[in-house]
């Protein structure tokens, strides 16, 4: 069955990074985009970014465009959220997504000084 885990978050200072992971199994990983969405404290779950199954296309939310990196290592199943120059606004609970169906449990990410 499709299995996906995402991993990496925790608390960070305002301007501070964090890399999130997300490993995924039982699918062809390689064929599969995938995206990352968020769901901040009160807020609708929004969508973050997407990266398609060889990574030469992605595209971001406005709100993380430039700050944020989405990419994949298709040798390792994994799929990873690079997040730098964090603001308190993007804490959230983060989320890997595979199809319309298939969504990881979330890792929390705090951004707070």
């Amino acid at each position: 069955q499709v299995q996906l885990v995402e991993s990496g978050g925790g608390l960070v200072q305002p301007g501070g990074s964090l890399r999130l992971s997300c490993v995924a199994s039982g699918f062809t990983f390689s064929s599969s985009g995938l995206q990352w969405y968020r769901q901040g404290p009160g807020k609708e779950r929004e969508w973050v970014a997407v990266i398609s199954s060889t990574g030469g296309y992605t595209n971001y939310a406005e709100s993380v465009k430039g700050r944020f990196i989405i990419s994949r290592d298709n040798a390792k199943n994994t799929v990873y959220l690079q997040m730098n120059s964090l603001k308190p606004e993007d804490t959230a609970v983060y989320y890997c997504r595979k199809g319309q169906d298939y969504w990881g449990q979330g890792t929390q990410v705090t951004v707070s000084s």
